[in-house]
């Protein structure tokens, strides 16, 4: 075999298509990062506050005032991330998917750079504002990266490419925690160097993307470049016959020229468009509503009162079980399915919850049940990175054809980001009230999901853009012209029958 070739679940890839995805999964590594890496130095920064508001006005900051801006501190990335995903369908329409990545880097360096300064210049207005706009880098990528990766990839490989995005998230997140530490970064005089290393992945890919091909299917469906289509083409799969894969995208082009653009709005008025936008924002809701971001929240007191000596590493060992079972899904997902996995994540993340709950409930009366309560961390954050983690972010890019993707990519990461930032801000105050039994609500939650996913949510593996998108256009056309009659079994163009025949498949 030529070198710069390899081979994957039959697929030769070429470096230049290898490259490709590692560089666009750079902005996912980033974004982890950039979740994981206020955490750690919580405590040190908001001494810095203090310094900085006695260094001003001659006293300490006032204890509502400093919570009030921590909070602000952490919630602003979410903001950030909540306005620039809504705007992923313009931007990519109007740049290109990867000249949108390269531009897109000007925010994490901006950003970095204000947060890596702000302690030199006295100034936590640097710190709030640096994390605003690393959110909007953040939100932007959410969006970009499984959209050029999705596009790129061979049928055959989608789903497991599409898992590189949440690896590459999760690993991000174990660096910061790492680095955090306080035997390396997360001291008082390295932490502006902790946020600031934000800026090394966006450099990264700023000096790779320039070796990268735009998208092919961008290229041709949307700006009709057939030429520069298929000279991409042939640098991603190393054939110089690649007809085959411009005659899919044709029929996809000529489907697509025979409907009027799409918008947002239009993905929630279209019968044809509806479908499929429910299920992806229902699909980015149980990513967030599952109760992860909670746990990962309350872990480090459980570990304390399961007597860790140091619960930052057992943390840290989280984090390490989160990468692990990212990379188990990434070489199941396309033997499985995405729909199977989706389900045996949610269920097992709803059992984890359940025995949690009793754990918790438990144990003051029970001291061992804190170790229960330890294996249910670490077997709900598994469950998480099999299904719910990874699976989301690239599901509504195989549910849409090219011309309504960038629209519904943007619903979709709007509502991941708005969940996010409702989590962040809420589970607190949820937790104060109901103590333990908080994780009964995200029990309640799983399950929802669980039987949504397998009611309504159809198998993507091995499928064509276009042939998921026809089966919701027939299903619809089906739907109007016969609302009131009897399902029948016998007919595969009902709901039922599509979501029984992927089952099997």
């Amino acid at each position: 075999m030529p070198a710069g070739f390899q081979q994957l679940g039959g697929e030769t890839l070429t470096g230049t298509f290898v490259l490709s995805v590692f560089t666009a999964v750079l902005g996912s590594l980033e974004f982890g990062y950039n979740i994981g890496v206020i955490n750690a130095p919580q405590k040190i920064i908001e001494a810095d506050y203090n310094a900085t508001w006695v260094h001003r006005y001659g006293e300490p900051i006032p204890t509502g005032t400093l919570t009030s801006l921590w909070s602000l501190s952490v919630a602003i990335f979410s903001i950030g991330g909540m306005l620039s995903s809504f705007c992923v369908g313009f931007i990519s329409e109007w740049l290109g998917r990867r000249k949108a990545m390269l531009i897109n880097n000007m925010f994490a360096f901006i950003g970095g750079s204000l947060m890596g300064l702000s302690k030199l210049c006295r100034s936590f207005e640097m710190l709030i504002l640096g994390r605003f706009i690393i959110g909007i880098y953040c939100g932007l990528s959410s969006g970009l990266t499984p959209m050029y990766v999705g596009e790129i990839a061979p049928t055959s490989l989608r789903g497991a490419l599409g898992t590189l995005h949440q690896l590459a998230i999760v690993t991000g997140i174990l660096i910061a925690q790492v680095l955090g530490l306080e035997s390396l970064l997360g001291v008082e005089d390295l932490w502006p160097v902790l946020l600031g290393i934000a800026i090394v992945p966006a450099v990264f890919q700023m000096a790779l993307l320039p070796f990268c091909p735009e998208s092919p299917r961008f290229l041709y469906i949307v700006r009709c470049q057939e030429h520069q289509a298929k000279r991409g083409l042939r640098r991603l799969t190393g054939r110089q016959e690649v007809g085959s894969m411009l005659a899919e995208m044709k029929e996809e082009k000529r489907k697509m020229d025979m409907e009027r653009k799409v918008s947002i709005l239009e993905l929630f008025r279209s019968p044809l468009y509806r479908q499929p936008i429910i299920i992806s924002i229902l699909l980015q809701l149980s990513q967030q509503l599952s109760g992860v971001n909670a746990i990962f929240y309350y872990s480090t007191s459980i570990f304390m009162k399961a007597g860790v000596q140091s619960p930052v590493y057992a943390t840290i060992g989280a984090g390490v079980v989160n990468c692990a079972f990212t990379v188990v899904s990434l070489f199941l997902i396309e033997r499985m399915g995405r729909r199977t996995l989706h389900m045996l994540g949610l269920g097992g993340m709803c059992i984890c919850a359940i025995v949690m709950t009793t754990a918790l409930a438990l144990l003051d009366s029970v001291p061992w049940m804190s170790y229960i309560s330890m294996l249910s961390i670490f077997g709900f954050v598994a469950f998480f990175e099999i299904g719910p983690g990874p699976i989301p972010w690239f599901y509504v890019a195989e549910l849409f054809s090219q011309g309504p993707r960038p629209a519904a990519m943007a619903v979709a990461g709007f509502s991941n980001w708005t969940a996010n930032f409702i989590i962040g801000m809420c589970f607190q105050y949820v937790a104060d009230l109901c103590g333990p039994y908080v994780f009964l609500i995200f029990a309640a939650l799983l399950l929802f999901f669980l039987i949504f996913t397998f009611f309504r949510v159809p198998e993507t593996r091995g499928k064509t853009f276009d042939q998921i998108a026809a089966n919701f256009d027939q299903h619809s056309t089906t739907g109007m012209m016969d609302m009131d009659m009897d399902m029948d079994l016998d007919k595969p163009s009902t709901e039922l029958d599509y979501l029984g025949e992927e089952s099997i498949n």
